[in-house]
C-alpha cells in the first residue's frame, strides 16, 4: 500500500515524520553545498517544490535541528558520512515574501518589515546575552513594523552579525519567493517605489554582509540586475534554461511513473504524460509539476490543478492588454502551434507593457511556455539575438488559458454566449444587440488604462477573437490576419464540416469621421474591402461555394458596435 499523499504541506519535517508521500530531493543539498557559490538565485515556476526544498535545506543545516539526523535517514544525503557531520551545525536565517501581496507601497513595505520583525522576535534571546552592546540592543529594539528605511535595509545584515558572534559561525540565509512583492507592485502600479527599498535591503544582506556564509534566493522570475541586483556581482543565477539543479525541482518521468505504481495507477502513465508532461529545464526534458501529480494520484481525476492555484493576474493582464501581434501569436499557441521570439531571462518589469520579448520571457519563466529549440549565438548575424521556438507546455496549461479567456467575458457571459449563438444562426439583429452589450460591459477591460475607455478597440476585438477560438475551435478552424486574395483579412472561420456549416469572414473597422459619415458607412467600407481584396479566395480554393461564405463588417465607435 502506498504512502498517503498530503496536499499542500511544505514543511519537510512534517512530511518525513508522518511518512507522507515524498520524492527524495536531498541530492540538491550536496550539489548546492559542493558548488561553493556565495549567493544562489534559483527560478522555477510556482508549485515546483521551491518552498519544500528551502525547508529541507533549513532543517538540514540549522542549529535548531541539531541532532535531527533521523529526518534524513534513508535519504540520499545521509549516505555521505561527511554530510552527516555538518547536519544541524549552522545558524540559519529563513524568511519568505510569499505573503507580500499588498496593493500599495505602504502596505507592502509594512508587510516586509513585519516579516523581519518576526525574525527578530524569534532571536530575542540575544538581548539577554552578552553578545550585544547597549547601543546594539537599542538597534535591535528599533526593528519594528514602522522602522525607517535605513534600519530596514541593514536589519538582516545586523542580525547576521549578532548570530555570528553568538554561535561563532557565519550564517546561511534563505529567502523564498523573493519576487512576489515585485510582481504585485507591477500589477498595482508601485514598482518604482518598491525597487529602491528592496535594492537597499538585498545589497546589505547579500553583497556587503561579511557574516554571510552562503545564501539561496528562490522565486519565479529573474528580476533584472539593473532593477534590484545592480550591486550583486556575486550572484549565481540558475534559471529554467540552466542544467544546474535541473532535476532538483519538479518530478522526473521516472519519479512520476514510480508514484503511479505506488498509488496503484500504473495504467494511467500515458494519459498523465499527455496532461502534465512538457516542462524542460536546461537539457532535461520530461519534467512534471509536482502539484498536479500529487493531486492526480490523490484524487485519481484529471484536472487543471497547477494552472488554477493562483489568479495569474500578471499573465492575464499582459495578454489582455497586449497589442494585435501579441494576441495573434497567442492564437497560434492556443491552436497548438509554435512561435519564435528572442528571450531575455532578466525580467524588466517596467518594460513588460507591449514588449513581445518580455511577455514571452515571463511566460517561459512562469512555466506556461516551453523551449522546443533555439538558435545558437554563432548561428545568427552579429548584432541580433538568437530566437527560441516556443509552445504551450502541455494540455493542462492550454486548458488554463482557455478558462482565463472565458473569464475575460465573465461580466457579459450571457450576452457573449448569445452573440455566439446568433453568429452561428446568422441572426444579424441579435448579433448587434448582444455585441453592443458585450462591448459596453468589457470594452474597457481590454484597455491599457492610459487612455479613456474605448480608445483602443483593436485590443478589444483581438481579445474577442481569442474568445471565438476558445468557444468555436471544435466547429471551425479560426485564423486571423492572414493573406488571402489581395490583402490580409481580419478573421476567417473555416468550417471543419463544410457540408453542415457556413464559412464566416469578419472584418473589423474603426469609424473614422473624416472618411465615413456614419457607422453604416464604416460597415459598408468593411464589406467592400472583403469583396475588393477577395478575402474569400482561400475558402473558394478549398471548395467552399460562394453561397456558403457569410461576410460581416464590424464597425466600432467607442463602445458602440454596428454589424452588417
Amino acid at each position: 500500500m502506498g504512502r498517503n499523499v498530503a496536499i499542500g504541506i511544505q514543511n519537510f519535517s512534517e512530511l518525513i515524520e508522518k511518512n507522507y508521500f515524498y520524492v527524495d530531493k536531498t541530492a540538491f543539498i550536496k550539489e548546492w553545498w559542493d558548488s561553493g557559490d556565495s549567493v544562489t538565485l534559483i527560478t522555477r515556476p510556482r508549485r515546483f517544490g521551491k518552498t519544500l526544498n528551502m525547508s529541507m535545506v533549513e532543517q538540514f543545516f540549522s542549529l535548531e535541528y541539531a541532532g535531527r539526523g533521523d529526518l534524513f535517514e534513508g535519504l540520499f544525503i545521509w549516505e555521505d558520512e561527511e554530510y552527516r557531520k555538518i547536519q544541524g551545525t549552522y545558524p540559519v536565517i529563513s524568511l519568505s515574501f510569499a505573503d507580500v501581496k499588498s496593493k500599495s507601497m505602504t502596505e507592502a513595505r509594512k508587510t516586509i518589515c513585519k516579516i523581519i520583525k518576526l525574525l527578530y522576535d524569534k532571536y530575542d534571546f540575544l538581548l539577554s546575552s552578552n553578545v550585544l552592546s547597549e547601543s546594539e540592543k537599542q538597534d535591535f529594539k528599533a526593528v519594528t513594523v514602522d522602522m525607517d528605511d535605513s534600519t530596514a535595509a541593514f536589519s538582516l545584515k545586523a542580525l547576521s552579525s549578532y548570530l555570528y558572534r553568538y554561535y561563532g559561525k557565519k550564517v546561511i540565509i534563505l529567502l523564498d519567493e523573493y519576487d512576489t512583492p515585485m510582481q504585485e507592485a507591477y500589477v498595482d502600479g508601485f514598482w518604482d517605489d518598491l525597487v529602491g527599498f528592496t535594492r537597499s535591503l538585498f545589497n546589505s544582506t547579500f553583497k556587503t554582509n561579511p557574516y554571510l556564509d552562503r545564501a539561496i534566493m528562490a522565486g519565479i522570475t529573474r528580476v533584472s540586475k539593473e532593477s534590484i541586483f545592480s550591486d550583486l556581482n556575486n550572484l549565481e543565477v540558475v534559471t529554467t534554461t540552466s542544467d544546474k539543479y535541473a532535476i532538483s525541482f519538479g518530478f522526473t518521468e521516472d519519479e512520476v511513473f514510480a508514484a503511479l505504481e505506488e498509488c496503484n495507477l500504473p495504467g494511467e502513465k500515458e494519459e498523465v504524460k499527455h496532461w502534465y508532461d512538457g516542462f524542460i529545464f536546461g537539457t532535461h526534458r520530461d519534467i512534471y509539476n509536482p502539484w498536479s501529480i500529487l493531486n492526480f494520484v490523490d484524487k485519481g481525476v484529471y484536472g487543471t490543478y497547477w494552472a488554477n492555484t493562483s489568479a495569474n493576474s500578471l499573465v492575464g493582464k499582459l495578454l489582455r492588454e497586449g497589442d494585435q501581434r501579441i494576441k495573434e501569436q497567442f492564437e497560434t499557441l492556443l491552436d497548438g502551434g509554435v512561435i519564435e521570439s528572442p528571450i531575455d531571462e532578466q525580467i524588466v518589469y517596467n518594460q513588460l507593457r507591449g514588449s513581445e520579448r518580455a511577455i514571452w520571457s515571463l511566460l517561459l519563466a512562469s512555466g506556461y511556455l516551453k523551449v522546443l529549440s533555439y538558435e545558437s549565438i554563432v548561428e545568427v548575424p552579429q548584432g541580433t539575438d538568437p530566437k527560441y521556438t516556443l509552445a504551450l507546455t502541455n494540455l493542462e496549461v492550454r486548458m488554463m488559458f482557455r478558462n482565463m479567456i472565458h473569464d475575460w467575458f465573465m461580466e457579459a457571459e450571457g450576452d457573449y454566449n448569445g452573440f455566439i449563438k446568433a453568429l452561428l444562426l446568422g441572426d444579424l439583429k441579435a448579433m448587434n444587440a448582444y455585441m453592443n452589450r458585450v462591448a459596453l460591459n468589457v470594452f474597457s477591460y481590454f484597455d491599457t488604462g492610459k487612455r479613456p475607455s474605448g480608445a483602443e478597440p483593436e485590443r478589444f476585438y483581438h481579445g474577442f477573437v481569442l474568445g471565438l477560438i476558445v468557444d468555436l475551435q471544435g466547429k471551425y478552424l479560426i485564423t486571423s490576419n492572414r493573406e488571402s486574395g489581395f490583402g490580409r483579412y481580419d478573421v476567417v472561420l473555416e468550417p471543419r464540416n463544410p457540408a453542415q456549416d457556413d464559412a464566416l469572414i469578419l472584418e473589423f473597422k474603426v469609424h473614422e469621421p473624416e472618411d465615413e459619415a456614419t457607422l453604416k458607412d464604416t460597415v459598408a467600407a468593411a464589406l467592400t474591402q472583403i469583396k475588393e481584396k477577395q478575402y474569400a479566395a482561400a475558402l473558394l480554393t478549398k471548395g467552399i461555394p460562394e453561397e456558403h461564405i457569410r461576410k460581416y463588417g464590424f464597425a466600432f465607435e467607442g463602445k458602440k458596435v454596428l454589424i452588417g
